[in-house]
């Protein structure tokens, strides 16, 4: 087993690991005490996720990030969870707007997640009028059924399902693990990264907008979940999922920038809030009207 610990206040902004990972951008790690999505917070809690074949678990204690794994994980660690990023920077740079600012101040700590651009193409077709909760157990259930397992530390876990895994799977068996109308959406999706129709990894290399269009051939996936790949797993921090909860921001706050087309929208929230950031200022309102805190 390979360990290794890292400062917390060597990050510029600091890091709160609870909200990076229970703020609704990822859905392929897991709270090892069983609660993620359903309970409050748990300091010191592992949580745990697969990346090519290592286990990584990681927690948050003693003012510094202490992680497992089978491999030396500590550059995939700051990768996945964006721990290079200046928040100070970030902040300091978004627009002096009271939503926003009230946003940041309570939620300080909130880092972008970079998943696997796989898994989280699966994750946010599946994610479609659901629950956080919802969404994060249909994830693991796919692990669980169609992933390889891996022993680590006396215990199994599952990675999440590779493009051929998942699309040998039946739209039957995929709707008994509850995702429903989405089945065969997942199962097309799957079977064109594994015919080598496409992979979502592609759109990293092309302007954003250019690369929200290339998503939107997945079968399931529209604007909106072109976007959340693009900022949660792709590295794209100006984009911006016009999600109900971004929605009803715009129509409470910004009524301005409904421009009535998607793309018109995001492009009038973009330069409101921000611009190259965006991203950020997304997340973070949209965690902190979901949770009202």
């Amino acid at each position: 087993m390979a360990t290794g610990t890292i400062e917390l206040a060597e990050l510029a902004g600091g890091l709160d690991l609870y909200r990076t990972l229970e703020s609704g951008q990822s859905y392929l790690w897991r709270r090892e005490d069983g609660e993620m999505y359903h309970g409050d917070p748990a300091p010191g809690a592992w949580y745990s996720t697969v990346v090519d074949g290592d286990v990584i678990r990681v927690r948050s204690r003693d003012d510094r990030l202490e992680w497992e794994s089978t491999t030396d994980a500590e550059p995939t660690v700051r990768r996945l969870l964006c721990l290079d990023d200046d928040l100070e920077a970030i902040v300091a740079a978004g627009p002096d707007d009271p939503l926003l600012r009230e946003a940041y101040e309570a939620h300080r700590g909130l880092r972008l997640v970079q998943d696997p651009p796989f898994g989280c193409l699966i994750a946010f077709i599946c994610s479609a009028q659901m629950r956080v909760s919802r969404i994060h157990g249909m994830v693991r259930a796919l692990a669980r059924e169609y992933g390889s397992p891996i022993a680590f530390d006396g215990e199994t876990y599952h990675a999440f399902p590779t493009p051929a895994q998942l699309a040998a799977a039946t739209e039957d068996e995929l709707r008994d693990l509850g995702l429903g109308y989405r089945a065969p959406y997942v199962v097309r999706t799957a079977e064109m990264v594994a015919d080598g129709e496409a992979h979502p990894a592609a759109a990293r290399d092309l302007e954003y907008e250019a690369a929200r269009e290339y998503l939107t051939q997945f079968v399931g996936v529209g604007e909106k979940v072109a976007d959340c790949v693009l900022l949660f797993s792709l590295g794209f921090d100006e984009a911006v999922p016009l999600d109900t909860w971004i929605r009803s921001a715009i129509e409470e706050y910004y009524p301005d920038c409904d421009r009535g087309s998607y793309a018109d929208t995001s492009r009038a929230i973009r330069e409101r809030l921000g611009g190259e950031y965006t991203g950020y200022a997304q997340t973070y309102i949209f965690h902190h009207l979901r949770t009202g805190e």
